[in-house]
């Protein structure tokens, strides 16, 4: 009984997972089957799909010739990925109402309203809070923003970066009703940066999925240990200070 109820006390009440990848990696698909997996472990689990949510302008130009456009854009960008991160801040702070739409935001009331649908859960119970945030993440700091904010609220935190060939990708692509330009995707290739636990020490709790087949149903499981160690061991403002941090 003791040991149960040191685990309820250190168990976060909410987990940041960041999906990252290329485009047409199966981040979408695979947290489609995260969520139906979450449902039967009694979590609460939303999937955060920055394409949806974030302005189709801000990712318009992405590779350009005039470096000076590239970082106007950038910026604009960047704002957008920010009023994300805000936008489930303000859940956070408040999961006891239904959370109002984010209309000063800049980013889609109306994608916003879908990924909270069905997050508050029955009256006097708080079963654990799973984000799954969707995106490419190419960037380590795009990444430690989000870990940032775990740690702000003490949260869990965890990683699942995956890895699938150009070729695969590309092809998927192609498939889309609304396919990224092919250049993009190469541009992405140069700059992507997977989780590197030996580098940033904030990275520890990732895993890589091998995605250019079928995520199998160990790969699923592997996923949701990794949110349950993530929910068991929240992060706390005082790791900060040993990190080393991403520039």
């Amino acid at each position: 009984m003791a040991t149960e109820e040191a685990v309820s006390v250190s168990r976060a009440s909410a987990c940041l997972c960041v999906l990252c990848g290329l485009p047409a990696a199966g981040k979408s698909t695979l947290a489609r089957r995260i969520l139906s997996t979450a449902a039967q472990h009694g979590w609460r689990a939303t999937v955060v799909p920055y394409d949806d949510l974030i302005p189709e302008q801000a990712f318009r130009t992405k590779v350009v010739e005039d470096g000076v456009n590239l970082q106007e854009m950038h910026t604009e960008w960047k704002s957008h990925r920010q009023a994300v991160l805000y936008c489930i801040e303000q859940f956070l702070q408040k999961s006891e109402i239904l959370p109002e739409a984010p209309s000063s935001s800049g980013i889609s009331v109306a994608a916003w309203e879908q990924c909270t649908q069905g997050l508050m859960g029955p009256k006097g119970l708080k079963p654990p809070l799973v984000f799954l945030l969707d995106d490419n993440f190419y960037y380590p700091s795009m990444r430690y923003e989000v870990c940032q904010l775990a740690r702000k609220y003490s949260l869990g935190f965890c990683q699942v970066y995956l890895q699938c060939d150009l070729e695969s990708c590309i092809s998927r692509n192609q498939s889309r009703s609304q396919p990224v330009p092919t250049e993009v995707i190469l541009e992405m290739v140069k700059r992507l940066e997977s989780p590197n636990p030996q580098k940033f020490s904030w990275e520890v709790n990732s895993i890589t999925l091998n995605s250019t087949g079928t995520v199998s149903k160990s790969d699923i499981q592997r996923v949701m240990e990794l949110i349950s160690s993530a929910l068991n061991n929240p992060l706390s403002l005082g790791e900060d200070n040993k990190e080393q941090k991403v520039k």
